[in-house]
């Protein structure tokens, strides 16, 4: 074998020698005289001179141009760019071929993609096939950069719209300006998603999705304005809603799920609040997008996907235009007390480069009432609350590819009011809500503010676009007061107060390889602080400062082969750090019985999380994908901390929950139908299912979980006038005991079957009505006690069918009055999370029929 490295150090020389004697040709110095002869005739004689032969496009030389040339002792390549100047961009050696090479040029296109409306359709893709790439902004804008020139096929789609194409020239060197108006189509094919971190259509995307467009949440918001409430009513796979202000019990596909606004975190992973949810008032929500499944893209807490709210965007290239609401709601056989008002005031415009969005929102909300009149519960409710919503965004674009964007949402709900609970027994006699004077500080979220900051450059370098962001989040949520605690002794009153400051940097390059491979990376890195911990207001401190410090460098690559398949992957690496200080935790007795000394410390976590699947899109019909995910979480992480057993806070079992998400579905489209599937396992080493110790205490329950589920969902529109639309979501799991023994996980976690149904009927453009159900169904995997009682959260559910109206009358083209009508039977029922919760303060009534009637002027 030693004689293998001579060989090849020999063969290496005359390689480089060779290439080095054919570079030299370049080098050779000519003699030529020539009078008024031809490009083609002078080519021919350096040939004869040199003998290489030259290589060229015809149509790319002017061989007919005529020319005169004197030279004497002249380089080769110094004549051939003297008689062809620009005509060739290079000249390489090939052996004994001279081969000039064609000039390149580049261009750029720029344009506004509009609608048959004549509006502006944000987040078109416009394409050049298999070479430039662009999404229009919120405008209609598109910019396409170092595009070859020539004459050229674009390509645009958007979604509602049908596609089109379009030829431009391109010169180099220059900008051409390209519009395009698309025609509508009711077949919406074409969704762009942007909680993946990048604009890319929703059948290209190998998970379940669920987006809720503006229209859909006006729709809902005619009827509750709760943004849980709508997410129930339309999310296939969320929880149902509890009817209060929490989202107890509203997990997505049996885990938790992680609430953004904007990809700012609202929830509180380190210790579940369940205020997450509703976080934010709807009206100044433009679009939700639910991504479904184990999901690590933006971090801890997402083991059953991510809600993105996504704010308001300027809709108007006016300097000035908004809108205003003013509507009132109430109970319809039971109104005393019950008159609400709603009030909303939105402006927004621009001004040369610069744009904004300014909105307040203030809604008031009278005594809830079932369907027989009584006065609801009060244990975290809505009932006698208020919220105010102040909302505002700014823009400024430097450059059609540089911008720059500020906003800030503020938040609050609060209860203030003059009924307590009347505790019910269960599950005998409701709860109910009776005058009184509550001993504590009103119940709610006090506060949540949004701040964050966000440069974009499409074009940093080459097709890369780059997102740098900075961002604060402050939220603050009071519980109810309560008179006595398994967590404490004596009564008490605790808040949940969390601060997050993060930066992101977030890249995207596309590429491609050869004609049938393209395809994009995503990358970058997330850095967030978050500081969460659970004080009393009386000054004890139920759960200390857990300071969490996490830095993420994430990868994801995304190609399209062949046209037809699409494959997506990528890794996230974990690195957390979480700093306790030493602390005691509160007695449960009156003389400091249960109260232990904790040596605090610094947890550390780093893992990698993967992700893979792949989607077939060739045939409308059947689009089928394959998806590998997983999730990272220290979800509840403050359970286990205040309810520590150990002196050191080592010893505790801080392990973080690793999610692993396998799936399976379909989406068709045929005729006037859309039908989606999807089946589900999810599973988990570790879990934290919240189990009643001895004291009825919720403690996270360390075991292996196996989930498992499906959902269907199907729409149809079957003429301009009438649509249909219906969803089905059931979804089961088990935790694995130490003797190896499966239990059912409760129903904290695990909801009944979900159906929903709509029909609307718009026989004008001027005038809609739907009609909404939905079917919560029943669950029953526990065993009473000895006493005959469930223990907390293992109470038996029963079904509930519920219908809701909603009717929209254009008066004016500015001018529009809705009604909305929820529980329109007036069917008395006990919510879910009323069921479950099998505890007498907890066992109370859902709403009656209650009417919204809400006028809005747009200028």
């Amino acid at each position: 074998m030693n004689y293998q490295l001579p060989v090849i150090v020999l063969l290496y020389f005359m390689a480089l020698t060779s290439a080095s004697a054919q570079e030299k040709i370049l080098d050779k110095n000519l003699d030529l005289r020539m009078e008024e002869v031809t490009v083609k005739q002078v080519l021919d004689a350096i040939e004869e001179q040199t003998g290489y032969e030259f290589s060229y496009s015809p149509d790319m030389i002017d061989l007919e141009k005529r020319v005169t040339v004197s030279y004497q002792g002249v380089r080769l390549q110094q004549v051939l760019r003297d008689i062809l100047g620009t005509q060739a961009g290079g000249i390489r050696v090939d052996g004994r071929q001279i081969r000039l090479q064609p000039r390149r040029g580049f261009g750029t296109i720029r344009g506004v993609v509009r609608g048959d409306d004549g509006l502006p359709v944000p987040y078109a893709f416009v394409s050049i096939s298999n070479t430039n790439s662009a999404h229009t902004d919120e405008e209609g804008v598109y910019v396409m950069h170092d595009v070859e020139a020539g004459n050229r096929k674009v390509n645009i789609s958007a979604v509602g719209f049908n596609k089109a194409s379009a030829q431009v020239d391109v010169f180099s060197g220059q900008t051409v300006t390209l519009d395009v108006m698309l025609t509508q189509n009711n077949h919406l094919s074409e969704v762009v998603v942007t909680a993946g971190r990048v604009k890319e259509s929703i059948d290209e995307v190998p998970s379940s999705v669920t987006i809720l467009g503006a229209g859909d949440i006006e729709d809902q918001m005619n009827i509750n304005t709760s943004i849980s409430d709508i997410l129930s009513f339309t999310i296939p796979g969320l929880g149902p809603t509890s009817n209060k202000a929490t989202n107890s019990g509203q997990t997505l596909r049996g885990r938790s799920v992680l609430v953004l606004i904007d990809g700012i975190p609202q929830s509180t992973p380190l210790l579940n609040g369940n205020r997450d949810i509703r976080s934010l008032d709807p009206m100044v929500i433009r679009r939700v997008e639910v991504i479904k499944g184990a999901t690590s893209i933006y971090g801890n807490g997402s083991g059953g996907g991510i809600i993105n709210y996504i704010t308001k965007n300027p809709e108007s290239d006016k300097k000035i235009s908004g809108q205003t609401l003013v509507g009132a709601s109430g109970h319809v056989f039971h109104p005393s007390n019950s008159l609400g008002y709603r009030v909303s005031q939105l402006f927004n415009g621009k001004l040369d480069k610069f744009s904004y969005v300014v909105s307040g929102t203030y809604n008031s909300i009278g005594i809830f009432r079932d369907g027989d009149g009584n006065v609801l519960a009060y244990d975290d409710g809505l009932s006698e609350s208020y919220s105010a919503n102040v909302y505002a965004k700014a823009a400024y674009d430097f450059t059609p590819s540089a911008k720059l964007t500020v906003a800030y949402n503020y938040f609050r709900s609060m209860q203030d009011t003059d009924y307590i609970n009347q505790p019910g027994t269960y599950p005998e006699r409701p709860a109910y809500g009776v005058k009184g004077e509550n001993p504590g500080a009103p119940s709610g979220t006090p506060q949540n503010h949004n701040v964050y900051l966000s440069y974009r450059h499409d074009d940093l370098f080459g097709d890369t676009s780059m997102e740098f962001s900075a961002y604060y989040n402050r939220f603050l949520s009071t519980n109810r007061y309560i008179e006595s605690a398994s967590g404490w002794y004596g009564p008490g009153q605790s808040q949940i107060s969390s601060i997050k400051k993060g930066l992101r940097l977030n890249l995207h390059t596309p590429w491609q390889f050869g004609q049938k491979v393209t395809g994009n990376v995503v990358y970058g890195a997330d850095i967030l602080g978050d500081v969460t911990s659970q004080p009393l207001l009386d000054g004890r401190v139920y759960v200390p400062d857990m300071d969490m410090t996490n830095v993420a460098p994430y990868l994801q690559v995304k190609a399209t082969l062949w046209d037809d398949f699409v494959f997506k992957g990528g890794l996230r690496y974990e690195n957390a750090s979480v700093k306790v200080k030493d602390f005691q935790t509160l007695p449960k007795g009156p003389d400091g019985e249960g109260s232990i000394g904790v040596t605090g410390g610094t947890i550390n976590y780093k893992a990698t999380m993967f992700n893979a699947g792949l989607r077939y899109t060739r045939f409308d019909y059947f689009n089928p994908f394959v998806s590998f995910s997983q999730a990272f979480g220290l979800n509840e992480l403050g359970r286990v901390v205040r309810a520590a057993e150990e002196s050191t806070l080592s010893d505790l079992k801080t392990d973080a929950i690793i999610t692993n998400n396998y799936e399976v579905g379909a989406d068709s489209r045929f005729s006037v139908f859309h039908l989606t599937g999807a089946f589900y396992v999810s599973t988990s080493k570790l879990g934290a299912n919240l189990v009643a110790n001895e004291y009825g205490t919720l403690i996270p329950k360390r075991a292996p979980e196996r989930i498992h589920g499906f959902e269907f969902t199907a729409d149809a529109h079957i003429n301009p006038q009438w649509s249909l639309g219906a969803t089905y979501a059931y979804v089961e799991g088990k935790a694995e005991q130490e003797d190896g023994s499966r239990v059912f996980l409760g129903y904290s976690r695990i909801a009944p079957p979900k159906a929903t149904a709509n029909v609307q009927y718009k026989p004008s453009d001027r005038f809609k009505i739907q009609l909404f159900w939905v079917y919560t169904g029943h669950r029953d995997r526990f065993a009473p006690q000895e006493n005959g009682m469930y223990r907390t959260g293992e109470g038996p559910v029963h079904s509930v069918n519920l219908f809701n109206l909603n009717s929209t009358f254009k008066i004016t083209e500015a001018f529009k009055c809705s009604l909305g009508v929820e529980n329109l039977f007036n069917n008395s029922y006990y919510p879910f999370y009323s069921q479950y919760s099998a505890h007498n303060d907890r066992y109370y009534m859902g709403y009656g029929t209650r009417a919204s009637l809400n006028f809005t002027y747009s200028f």
